[in-house]
């Protein structure tokens, strides 16, 4: 029996509604996300983001919310997308590898007390899990968003939100709601 578009659309989205009450389970991880952020802006520190492809869109999306406004008018934090300088990830991509266009940016700009959120569906990303290598070598604090199964990024962060899916459109989905939650709440400590 064929299905129409619209029993498609009403799949979709119940099966988005049920990974959301199901990741509703992680309240509490991403408010820790969230103190990280707090506590490293707090302590003049930046928010640094990374992600390949729609998680690069993510990464630019939250770092916006942070520097401009997510709901109230405050003063600028700190928080940059590591994937929006075609420059630097041009070159190096073109003298390195691609998978230390983020890497070297980590090396470059973070610090100690700073903190990386690395965003992947996989969690497996290899210029993803490489940065946030390198930030925990400068004792950087991470954050990452994946999908259910966590892949390396899992032990590679102080908090890694592992959101309870499998297809890379509803994981997304739901990386830029975990998202809009944690600029919420640091928004909130700042206000």
């Amino acid at each position: 029996m064929s299905h129409s578009a619209a029993d498609r659309v009403r799949e979709a989205l119940l099966e988005t509604s049920r990974n959301f009450a199901a990741f509703a389970a992680q309240a509490d991880r991403i408010e820790a996300a969230a103190g990280l952020m707090i506590d490293g802006l707090k302590g003049g520190g930046k928010v640094l983001f990374c992600g390949n492809g729609g998680s690069a869109a993510d990464s630019q999306h939250l770092a916006a919310e942070l520097t401009g406004r997510y709901l109230r008018d405050r003063a600028p934090l700190a928080a940059v997308a590591l994937t929006v300088d075609t420059s630097a990830l041009t070159a190096i991509a073109n003298d390195y590898s691609y998978d230390e266009v983020f890497t070297r940016q980590v090396r470059g700009l973070g610090r100690a007390g700073d903190v990386l959120v690395g965003i992947s569906t996989s969690g497996n990303s290899r210029n993803v899990v490489a940065a946030l290598e390198a930030a925990r070598a400068l004792g950087m604090r991470t954050v990452g968003l994946t999908g259910a199964a966590g892949g390396r990024m899992k032990e590679l962060c102080d908090v890694c939100l592992c959101v309870p899916s499998t297809d890379t459109p509803r994981i997304q989905e739901m990386h830029i709601a975990a998202g809009h939650m944690l600029c919420e709440l640091v928004e909130n400590a700042f206000v």
